[in-house]
């Protein structure tokens, strides 16, 4: 296994991202997927988890923001701070990720965040090309490890990951980071270059934050859950100012 994981290592540190195989077995995705499922529908509540509701076009731009909880619904595009839960708090914690975390980061590891991306079953919302780190994480280094594990099948038409290889080493296409320019997309031959990780359930995928990816409504008639858990830097500290600086939980 640790051969396997260095593999997997070097794969991200050239590429961006990586590929370690299905790792959940399918009794731990049905009960991460069926905890999910309870947590969007009310089932199962914890103080401070974070909603976004999908927007009814499918359409990235049409997103409502701050609007959280809207009751009962399995068309929740995210829920953050699925720490919070057990289950997955469990799985956030497994020896593999610790010992692919101590590669990035041999200091120590620290949770950004841990969260359900949901394309319900009536298709969800497209997600375009984007970076995960800037300015508006408002932290002294970005994060540079998640770990991608698909709850359901997302074959090529069923939402998977999209990535343009090697886009990473650049870094940030802009400060402040999130979704990349079109005229970025377009000088970077993104939509040539890019490159669909369909993925069973149970598959985790290693993703370095400032890689471009994406991912496409699924066409499939089911839902596509996945848990994306950002690992960092246990060194790393919040620089906002107006509010109280943020605290992050420790996990190795």
């Amino acid at each position: 296994m640790n051969a396997r994981i260095e593999d997997a290592i070097a794969h991200y540190r050239a590429n961006g991202w990586a590929r370690l195989g299905k790792i959940a077995d399918d009794t731990t995705v049905a009960a991460l997927r069926d905890r999910a499922d309870a947590i969007m529908l009310g089932e199962v509540t914890y103080d401070g988890l974070f909603f976004q509701h999908d927007s009814e076009t499918g359409r990235y731009e049409d997103l409502a923001y701050g609007e959280g909880w809207k009751g009962p619904s399995l068309a929740y595009r995210k829920v953050e701070k699925l720490e919070k839960d057990p289950l997955f708090w469990a799985w956030i914690q497994n020896d593999l990720f610790r010992r692919v975390a101590s590669f990035v980061y041999p200091g120590g590891v620290a949770l950004y965040r841990a969260f359900l991306m949901n394309k319900h079953a009536g298709g969800g919302s497209n997600l375009p090309w984007h970076q995960d780190g800037g300015e508006f994480w408002g932290l002294d280094r970005d994060p540079v490890l998640q770990i991608w594990t698909a709850l359901d099948d997302a074959p090529l038409d069923g939402g998977c990951l999209e990535v343009v290889s090697g886009t990473h080493a650049a870094g940030l296409a802009t400060p402040l980071g999130g979704v990349v320019p079109d005229n970025h997309v377009e000088a970077g031959r993104a939509e040539s270059r890019a490159e669909r990780l369909p993925a069973i359930a149970g598959e985790v995928i290693l993703v370095h934050n400032h890689l471009w990816h994406r991912s496409g409504r699924t066409l499939t008639g089911k839902p596509r859950r996945a848990l994306s858990v950002c690992y960092m830097d246990a060194a790393t500290q919040c620089r906002r100012r107006k509010r109280a600086p943020r605290s992050f939980l420790r996990v190795w």
